[in-house]
């Protein structure tokens, strides 16, 4: 999963039909297992596009998505949010959610 800069989002958001953002800090623990789970499903899904960017340093996002919680994954159809996820229960669990936004 790569670490995407602002100006790699605001890009993403431009170019691809869907995109998966997942915001996080590096402090929380919770955020740690989200990470090692989507890192999981990113193996399983290589050609997902998945990035992922600390929160700290992109507060915009948080108040243009209205992030309530880290962490967070956010889902973008065509630059439309669609969905954002706050619950990492599992991979399968994780791995369904995608499956709804991915061909």
């Amino acid at each position: 999963m790569i670490e995407w800069k602002p100006d790699q989002w605001e890009k993403q958001i431009k170019d691809a039909s869907t995109a998966f953002f997942y915001l996080y800090t590096p402090l929380c623990g919770t955020c740690m297992v989200a990470s090692k789970m989507l890192t999981v499903l990113h193996t399983m899904k290589p050609d997902l596009n998945l990035g992922k960017m600390d929160l700290n340093y992109a507060p915009d996002l948080a108040t243009k998505f209205e992030v309530e919680s880290v962490p967070c994954l956010v889902i973008l159809e065509n630059g439309k949010l669609k969905e954002k996820v706050y619950r990492f229960e599992s991979v399968p669990h994780l791995l369904e959610v995608i499956n709804k936004y991915t061909r």
